[in-house]
C-alpha cells in the first residue's frame, strides 16, 4: 500500500513539473497557449487555447503571425438600434474551410463611395476596377486576413482571386464611417465592381449565394 502511495505522489510531483509550465506567471503573446484573459498580455484575448487579437477592440498586434480565426457561436452577440430598426450583431463568423457558404454583396470601395471610410487595412481608398473585398467580422478576425487573397466561386461555374483590404462591420454600423448603413451579417463576402464582372454575375441583383477559401 504505502508503494502504491509513493508512486502516486510522484505521478503528481512530475505531472506537475511538466505541465505547470505552461501557464506560469508569464504572459503569453501572440498565438501563446491558454485557458483564459490573465493568461495573455496587453490587449490579446484567448480564443480556441490561443491568444489573440480582440476584434472588439479591433487591434492588430498578431497580424501575419496567422493566429487561429475564432469559430465561436455564430448566434448574435447583441443588437443596434438604427433607423427605427434593430438589426442583430455577429462577433464570430462561420468556420472557414475549403468550400464556405457566403453572401456576395457589392461594396464602392472609393472616395466618396457607398462604402464609407478608407478600408482598414491600409486606411486607402481603393478603385472599384480592383478585384478587392471585405469580410464580416469574424472573417476578417482582426486583420489577420488583411492583404490575403482568397477564392469566390460562383454558381455558374466561375471563380475569381481577390484581396481582403476591409471588414464588414458585424459589429457596428448606422455612423459616418459606415456609410450610415446597419451592421453586416456575419457570412458576407463585400465585394468590388471587378469581382463581380469577373463572376459574370449582375450586382444589381445585390446579394449572391458563393463560396470562398482562402487561395
Amino acid at each position: 500500500m504505502a508503494n502504491i502511495l509513493r508512486l502516486a505522489s510522484l505521478s503528481v510531483f512530475f505531472f506537475f513539473i511538466i505541465y505547470s509550465p505552461l501557464f506560469s506567471n508569464a504572459l503569453s503573446d501572440c498565438n501563446g497557449p491558454c485557458r483564459d484573459l490573465n493568461d495573455c498580455s496587453g490587449q490579446l484575448i484567448c480564443i480556441d487555447g490561443k491568444c489573440n487579437d480582440d476584434p472588439d477592440v479591433g487591434t492588430h498586434i498578431c497580424r501575419g503571425s496567422s493566429p487561429s480565426p475564432p469559430t465561436g457561436n455564430c448566434q448574435p452577440s447583441g443588437s443596434l438600434q438604427c433607423q427605427g430598426q434593430i438589426y442583430p450583431t455577429y462577433k464570430w463568423s462561420p468556420p472557414v474551410t475549403s468550400s464556405t457558404k457566403a453572401k456576395l454583396t457589392n461594396n464602392d470601395f472609393s472616395q466618396g463611395g457607398a462604402g464609407g471610410g478608407p478600408s482598414e487595412c491600409d486606411e486607402q481608398y481603393h478603385s472599384n476596377s480592383e478585384r478587392i473585398v471585405a469580410l464580416s467580422t469574424g472573417w476578417y478576425n482582426g486583420g489577420s486576413r488583411c492583404e490575403k487573397m482568397i477564392r469566390i466561386k460562383a454558381s455558374n461555374g466561375k471563380n475569381v482571386t481577390a484581396k481582403v483590404v476591409d471588414e464588414c462591420d458585424s459589429m457596428r454600423g448606422c455612423d459616418e464611417e459606415h456609410a450610415y448603413q446597419p451592421p453586416c451579417k456575419n457570412n458576407i463576402v463585400d465585394a468590388s465592381d471587378a469581382v463581380w464582372s469577373a463572376l459574370e454575375l449582375n450586382k444589381d441583383v445585390g446579394i449572391v449565394d458563393v463560396t470562398w477559401s482562402m487561395a
